[in-house]
């Protein structure tokens, strides 16, 4: 079944935009291709970052636009995230509680 896919741009007042499609289409490809290229954006920001965050001379101003376009980043990163999140099929097995888990094995949540 073709779920729709989150597009990584926004519409008319800022409307998300959806794709159905088998994602084989130009479109998709355009969007895969913009994915790309915000999420290699981001990397190359977080590297930017480490380094003004490093350096103890950088003004306040400085630091102001970095966290815009971290912010910008984010958001674009969340984006993608949804929109492939909300693509990957539902699992095969049914309720979680169905799954045998060895009496032995530890707990995630520490008991009191």
């Amino acid at each position: 079944m073709n779920r729709p896919r989150l597009l990584p741009w926004a519409g008319a007042q800022a409307q998300p935009c959806y794709l159905v499609g088998d994602g084989t289409g130009y479109l998709s490809r355009v969007a895969d291709t913009i994915e790309s290229v915000q999420l290699g954006m981001a990397g190359d920001l977080l590297d930017h970052a480490a380094d003004l965050l490093a350096d103890r001379k950088a003004t306040a101003a400085q630091l102001h636009f970095l966290a815009s376009r971290m912010a910008e980043a984010l958001r674009e990163v969340h984006r993608i995230a949804v929109s492939r999140g909300a693509r990957i099929p539902s699992p095969a097995y049914g309720d979680l509680d169905d799954i045998d888990v060895p009496d032995d094995a530890e707990s995630p949540v520490p008991e009191d």
